[in-house]
């Protein structure tokens, strides 16, 4: 801690636990959080059972892009925690995105309600408490529930990350980035979820045998398994979460004309019950992000803080494929000014190549009622560095709005780790009214940009209107007299792929409907804006 910190604490005999009086090895640690930029206050240090409020635990503002991990049992204040760091984020300017999976976070729209609770806990870590809202923009998956509907056009999803979501095996993962090499190649978008079973369909199809030999590695079988899933997949009310307009995720870039930072809440309550899409999903948002974004470099501060929520659902089942892009997504973002907190129970829910990317943890307490429990407090303490606390005791009988904190400091180094009492949040722990909520998303300027879906012509209907014009089969010509055979019937997508309208819109380039397919990790694209 500088001087100029402790001077004042040190000339006040009468403020309690002043920095004079902390004991050696909590000053060491305090010093290790002694930060002389921007940052975000968590709370205050605990050290023998006491809390040391001149002892201020934080995280340097631009360190927020090293990533991070905030983990605990269910019940001891993993949300709340996640709010205190979006509203402090989004007071310094920073966007944040939330994934609201139980609904209690759109709170942070509207101040807190003040009770003694509230006081108790602001008194304990000196916090200056103040009832606020916060910025706040709603959305939910293919409109379903509460917010302004955010969808993606298959096309951009990629076959790694629809894979995921159709549980298809590593084999039949490899059979689907065929076919949408495919569609790629032959210029049928992919915008809907119609528009890839019809391509799938046309391939598994008589007409379409010669089309599917040419896509090497693809066989009728798998095919099938394909378009069997989708068809399920589709029959689950699924179809709504893929179409046009696309979301676009500069959206949660925008600062609001205060100059906060915007706070994206995806409500999730909705479809909560599918936790592969939703979770899937949110990989989506974040691979686009780092398709868009530029590099940047270090950056004073994060273009975006982005909570990844019951992340260890994204690992489930993953393929190889899933993971290394998982990985490299993580690993290059960083560059890119975009900073990503996972949120779940335990470390060891995360691959050890994403764990070892995430600087800042925030550890709340871990349940030992099993011998699968103790195993993980084991895993979890060996990821902490080397600390004064006995970390299997303390992380056992950590409270509620209590948890064990290491960040990065300014030069990149880990800190002490510091058992910390939180502060409290200053909007409402808990969700808004429904109405008010509904109220917020239709006055919103977006949503008469993505409330009502758009089919336009992709696919689907081009395959369509090929079929339709193929010659009935009694008005084939028959062997001619000399021997030769009638010239060979073309395909279907060599019709449309030939047809003069099509080039026509394929040389459009700029359009609505003309597209440069560049993948990116997942295989996941983005029209030209």
């Amino acid at each position: 801690m500088s001087d100029s910190e402790t001077v004042p604490a040190a000339t006040n005999p009468e403020a309690p636990g002043s920095a004079p009086a902390l004991p050696e090895e909590a000053l060491r640690i305090a010093a290790g959080y002694a930060f002389g930029g921007p940052a975000l206050d968590l709370g205050a240090l605990l050290w023998d059972g006491r809390c040391l409020p001149d002892a201020q635990v934080r995280i340097p503002l631009p360190m927020l892009n090293r990533h991070g991990l905030v983990a605990g049992a269910t019940g001891t204040g993993k949300t709340k925690t996640l709010q205190l760091i979006a509203e402090q984020l989004s007071a310094q300017g920073v966007p944040v995105f939330l994934a609201d999976i139980k609904g209690d976070v759109s709170g942070i729209s509207a101040p807190g309600l003040p009770n003694d609770k509230i006081r108790s806990r602001a008194s304990e870590v000196h916090q200056r408490w103040t009832a606020t809202g916060f910025p706040a923009q709603f959305y939910a998956l293919g409109g379903i529930g509460h917010g302004i509907p955010l969808r993606a056009t298959v096309t951009s999803f990629g076959p790694v990350l629809l894979a995921k979501v159709l549980q298809l095996n590593q084999t039949q993962e490899q059979s689907l980035g065929l076919v949408f090499h495919y569609a790629d190649a032959k210029g049928l978008e992919l915008i809907d979820l119609k528009d890839l079973r019809a391509v799938v369909a046309f391939l598994t199809s008589d007409e379409g045998r010669a089309e599917l030999k040419a896509v090497g590695g693809l066989s009728t079988a798998t095919a099938g398994v394909i378009l069997r899933a989708l068809t399920g997949f589709e029959a689950q009310g699924m179809g709504s979460f893929f179409g046009e307009p696309e979301f676009d995720t500069a959206e949660l870039l925008r600062t609001a004309q205060d100059g906060r930072g915007l706070v994206s809440v995806l409500e999730l309550p909705a479809v909560q019950d599918k936790p592969r899409l939703f979770s899937t999903f949110l990989m989506w948002l974040l691979a686009d992000l780092f398709h868009d974004l530029p590099e940047a470099g270090d950056v004073d501060r994060p273009k975006l803080v982005f909570f990844f929520d019951e992340a260890h659902l994204l690992f489930d089942d993953a393929s190889k494929a899933f993971l290394d892009s998982i990985t490299q997504t993580v690993r290059l973002i960083r560059s890119k000014g975009v900073g990503v907190f996972f949120v779940t129970q335990t470390p060891k829910d995360l691959p050890g190549d994403v764990l070892a990317q995430l600087g800042n943890r925030v550890q709340h307490a871990l349940r030992a009622f099993t011998p699968d429990d103790q195993k993980a407090l084991k895993a979890t303490v060996r990821t902490f560095p080397d600390s004064a606390y006995d970390l299997e005791e303390l992380l056992t009988g950590l409270g509620t709005g209590e948890a064990v904190v290491t960040v990065l400091s300014e030069k990149g180094a880990p800190t002490p780790v510091a058992a910390t009492r939180l502060r409290a949040p200053e909007s409402l722990m808990g969700p808004v009214d429904a109405a008010a909520l509904d109220t917020a998303v239709t006055s919103s300027p977006l949503f008469g940009r993505y409330a009502q879906a758009v089919d336009r012509e992709s696919a689907y209907e081009k395959l369509e209107a090929a079929k339709a014009r193929r010659p009935a089969p009694e008005a084939e010509p028959e062997r001619q007299a000399g021997g030769s055979t009638a010239r060979r019937e073309e395909s279907v997508v060599e019709q449309v792929v030939g047809s003069g309208m099509f080039k026509s819109l394929a040389r459009s380039i700029g359009t609505q409907i003309g597209r440069e397919i560049t993948r990116s990790l997942f295989g996941t694209a983005r029209r030209r804006r």
